[in-house]
């Protein structure tokens, strides 16, 4: 066997890694429901690490694939959504804010869904600047929720703020995709005529 071949099974390094990360989805979500927050917070942790891990290894060895981009955020979303179920099921978030966060992302992929099959093929996906804020805005409910729920850090201002911060980001960034998509589609009929 060549040394190339030897090696080459490290170019599935990243999906190993986001695939332990799905995994740990399953004991994350069994400590949130148990109120064990800090083991929860632990898992979170090291998921938010090796997040970071597979995607510098990806992008520095040139590792990017297919399935890479389509596990990675899978991971990322599914960690996120199971996040806020458990705390709306548990009463820490407010049902309404898990509701417009769930709406968002499937509205999006049933907007994209439809455009992709009906309309034509999405050049290129990026986030807008509202979207990116919503999920850094996301990512710190979870965090800081989990903080304080395993009396780690508590916030200096009431956590209602925060809902309501996420829930502006999620209605606006929602409201923004489908602009975005119409704006597109009417494009791509001005294109074909």
């Amino acid at each position: 066997m060549k040394p190339e071949q030897k090696l080459q099974w490290l170019s599935y390094l990243p999906n190993i890694i986001t695939i332990g990360r799905i995994i740990a989805l399953v004991p994350l979500v069994w400590f949130m429901l148990k109120k064990d927050y800090q083991t929860a917070l632990i898992i979170t942790f090291f998921a938010g690490l090796s997040d970071g891990l597979d995607g510098f290894l990806a992008k520095r060895f040139g590792w990017q694939g297919w399935w890479g981009g389509i596990l990675d955020p899978l991971a990322d979303k599914a960690m996120m959504m199971l996040c806020y179920l458990v705390l709306a099921w548990q009463s820490i978030i407010p049902i309404w804010l898990f509701v417009m966060v769930v709406a968002r992302d499937v509205i999006i992929v049933l907007g994209t869904t439809y455009y992709h099959f009906k309309i034509g093929r999405i050049k290129q996906a990026q986030p807008t600047f509202w979207s990116k804020c919503n999920t850094v805005l996301q990512i710190l409910l979870i965090l800081f929720l989990l903080l304080d729920l395993a009396d780690w850090w508590h916030l200096p201002f009431p956590m209602s703020w925060m809902f309501y911060a996420v829930g502006f980001t999620t209605l606006s960034s929602g409201i923004q995709y489908i602009l975005m998509g119409r704006r597109m589609a009417r494009q791509e009929q001005a294109d074909v005529n």
